[in-house]
């Protein structure tokens, strides 16, 4: 019996590792992409990026962005 607890909790820290960093807006809209075939990226997941920055596609590449300013409605 210690042996399942054990384990289940060994899996669900592992899954909470995994859980993205809490960032709750999402990358904006890429509408022009360049045509560079294999564009360079700075980045591949939100982890390599800095605190409070995101790891988006962007018209030419990942690139570690700020989160865009709010738009009043």
């Amino acid at each position: 019996m210690k042996l399942v607890a054990t384990l289940l909790l060994v899996g669900m820290l592992i899954l909470w590792t995994e859980l993205p960093t809490g960032s709750a807006w999402s990358c904006p809209r890429v509408h022009i992409v360049c045509a560079v075939f294999n564009p360079p990226n700075q980045c591949y997941t939100d982890r390599q990026c800095p605190r409070y920055k995101k790891c988006c596609p962007t018209f030419c590449g990942r690139k570690c962005i700020s989160r865009p300013p709010s738009r009043p409605v």
